[in-house]
């Protein structure tokens, strides 16, 4: 296990790299650029399919930083057509999307709009009655990247179920998924549902986040089976093959693509002691802790903007630096690398204490199988056989909610 993945490390640094500093441009994949109708369009592009629907409403969004048409936001892009936006809600990260990770959110104002901002990610995780009584719709457009713990799926959850509850439609403007090209992991089992993980899903779903709100909604995972009005306003140009690269990065920690196609492998170490890098300029694209015996790479982490206090502060890490994986390697696996963690808790030097007592590992595996599976020692071609069964049927109920062709 050791010797193979020292292999295919070896293999993928040694394959040559030019980095770039635009978020969208680090890849040089595509040999030409598409043509204006290949161009894939989100679905807050289409505006002449919903802004009919919101002439004469009153309107509350919820969106950040990623709520972009081009390069304008959509709450600038609406108050320019008319209309009559009373307030934003905010997720976690905040409106602007720089909040670090983990940290609560206070109420505000938009200071560029005057708009009132009410933080759903910090007292509160859904609306009130006193936030929608003065409500006729809700729009959400907000980029998700396609892995179950990354929390603005459970955000849209919590959100839908307001409105259910005061019989408000929602609308969502749908984006692309980033992982939309695959599906895997455990499949979420109830005792373990938590803000990390609200729906019984693989850790990568393979669905857009308009298709995972009709899955959440038709299967009535919403609380006591209660169904919100919910309209998806459709991208253009976007299959589940399509190579997405997202336009600005969507949360703090994932600042390129490559930390987003490492996301799903390396958020499970969030319930070790590993750090992923938090605190360092490659979040999400590295491990390492004081006490791994594996690895020739060395990290610090020290606090910044994404990361207050950082999992080993001011401690020297021992790890490996995947900052350097070609994305199209990447991409071609298709499914989660497990090997990172196998090889991790195999090298580390204190076993008992590589899980966290807070149970936060089993949040994020959404079953309490993984850490037993890897206390057992067992091979990765077992533990993905245990996976097969959960996402078979998961795939069954997941085809009910395609909006667009599958990569299958």
């Amino acid at each position: 296990m050791v010797v193979k993945l020292k292999i295919i490390v070896a293999i993928l640094l040694a394959i040559p790299f030019s980095g770039c500093t635009q978020f969208h441009a680090q890849s040089n994949h595509r040999a030409t650029k598409p043509t204006a109708d290949q161009v894939v369009k989100p679905g807050a592009w289409n505006t002449e399919a919903y802004l009919p629907f919101l002439e004469g409403k009153k309107v509350a969004l919820m969106v950040n930083h990623s709520s972009l048409i081009g390069e304008t936001h959509l709450v600038d892009s609406l108050l320019s057509q008319g209309v009559q936006i009373v307030r934003i809600f905010a997720p976690e990260h905040g409106f602007r999307g720089d909040a670090a990770d983990g940290e609560h959110i206070a109420d505000g104002r938009d200071p560029r709009s005057g708009l009132p901002v009410i933080s759903l990610y910090g007292k509160k995780k859904k609306p009130g009655k006193e936030e929608l009584e003065d409500i006729d719709v809700v729009v959400f457009d907000i980029q998700d990247v396609g892995a179950r713990f990354y929390t603005f799926t459970s955000a849209l959850s919590y959100l839908m179920e307001a409105c259910a509850e005061f019989k408000l439609p929602v609308m969502v403007l749908d984006r692309p998924n980033p992982l939309g090209f695959y599906i895997d992991g455990p499949v979420l089992e109830p005792e373990f549902q938590s803000y990390v993980g609200l729906h019984p899903v693989p850790v990568v779903y393979g669905m857009t986040i308009g298709e995972w709100a009709s899955m959440v909604n038709g299967e009535g995972w919403l609380r006591d089976g209660i169904k919100c009005s919910l309209t998806v306003i459709e991208c253009r140009n976007y299959d589940h093959n399509t190579r997405y690269e997202l336009p600005v990065p969507p949360s703090p920690n994932l600042p390129n693509m490559r930390a987003i196609y490492l996301y799903p492998s390396l958020c499970f170490f969030e319930g070790t002691q590993i750090s992923v890098g938090r605190g360092t300029d490659i979040p999400f694209q590295c491990f390492g802790a004081p006490d791994l015996e594996y690895g020739d790479f060395y990290f610090t982490p020290q606090p910044n903007a994404g990361s207050k206090y950082p999992p080993h502060r001011d401690e020297k890490c021992r790890g490996v630096d995947l900052s350097k994986m070609p994305l199209d390697s990447l991409r071609s696996q298709n499914r989660l690398n497990l090997s990172f963690l196998l090889t991790a808790y195999e090298h580390y030097s204190d076993k008992p204490s590589f899980f966290l007592k807070t149970g936060y590992f089993e949040k994020l595996a959404g079953t309490a199988e993984l850490r037993k599976q890897l206390q057992a020692g067992m091979t990765e071609s077992a533990i993905r056989a245990s996976w097969k069964p959960g996402i078979d049927s998961f795939k069954q109920i997941r085809k009910k909610y395609l909006l667009y062709p599958d990569f299958e």
